[in-house]
């Protein structure tokens, strides 16, 4: 049996989510900022796209460090990609770090206001694509974003878009159509030049060949191959998220325990849906030593 790691991205912020981070990993990233990190994570700093996602990147690093123990896979959802990379030893923390604080700006520079996401809950993929067809336009973009169950997924797009949307949604019987507290439209079209910028960025950063197995969010299943790599986190912010197939990957690849990084729960409760066996199980509100004891035992049950 085999166990995974996931860190969950933009949405799953909460303000004073670094309260709980080692003081050494926020001096650590506070030296490479230049800046004070701990100051990110007010309620206030948290309107900027690129504090949420450096937010994100440090809580789950840092608690990855507190685990001190090694999973056999990790993923992330969108931003939680760039901390996955960074504990599968393939990305320098200091390099996620200039990474993730570009990454933020440009998104938020590229759609300062007017657009976002919405969670649609109760309706299967294809009655959503179909209401995407309906109301998609070219000055009044909509579009899938993020596959997260089989009743669940977000859409991405012009703030009225979405809204028409998620009213036509409502008349066939979604139980649940909520704009997401992300400010930029993610995971479509609409990011493809903010993505070339990171690109190129990232054409200078040495990444190294993964000592632990990265499944990518958009392509749900293991990469290995650097330049893979690369194109994975440069361009995951406009491609669709298929997270109910990264899931299931690691289901079928023998995964029986999935650990949420923090912030938040929201992984783990779409995990349950996958995993007919096995324990899933977050960060936040377990104690440290039972999740140890949790990735102990499944590394003892390696064949």
């Amino acid at each position: 049996m085999s166990s995974l790691l996931v860190f969950p991205g933009q949405g799953a912020q909460q303000p004073g989510m670094l309260r709980h981070v080692v003081r050494e990993t926020l001096d650590e990233a506070s030296d490479v900022l230049g800046e004070d990190v701990s100051r990110l994570d007010s309620p206030e700093a948290l309107q900027s796209t690129r504090a949420v996602q450096l937010c994100l990147l440090i809580a789950g690093v840092a608690a990855s460090r507190q685990l001190a123990m090694p999973a056999d896979y990790v993923a992330g959802l969108s931003i939680g990609a760039y901390p996955a990379a960074v504990v599968a030893g393939a990305l320098g923390f200091s390099d996620a770090l200039h990474l993730v604080s570009l990454r933020g700006e440009l998104m938020q520079q590229a759609y300062p206001q007017g657009y976002g996401m919405t969670a649609i809950i109760g309706l299967d993929l294809a009655t959503v694509e179909g209401l995407l067809a309906q109301v998609h336009r070219v000055d009044s973009p909509v579009y899938l974003a993020n596959i997260n169950a089989d009743n669940q997924v977000v859409i991405a797009g012009n703030d009225g878009a979405m809204k028409a949307v998620a009213e036509l949604a409502k008349k066939r019987g979604a139980g649940l159509a909520k704009r997401l507290a992300v400010s930029v439209p993610s995971h479509c079209p609409l990011l493809e030049k903010p993505a070339k910028m990171l690109a190129e960025a990232f054409a200078s950063v040495q990444l190294k060949t993964p000592v632990l197995g990265y499944l990518s969010g958009s392509r749900a299943r293991p990469v290995t191959h650097i330049e893979a790599l690369r194109d994975d986190l440069a361009y995951n912010m406009c491609r669709v998220v298929d997270w109910r197939g990264t899931v299931q990957s690691a289901y079928e690849r023998g995964v029986r325990l999935q650990i949420e990084l923090p912030p938040g729960a929201v992984l783990t409760g779409l995990a349950r849906r996958v995993f007919e066996q096995g324990t899933v199980i977050a960060f936040d509100g377990a104690r440290l030593d039972t999740l140890q004891s949790l990735l102990r035992e499944e590394g003892s049950r390696q064949p």
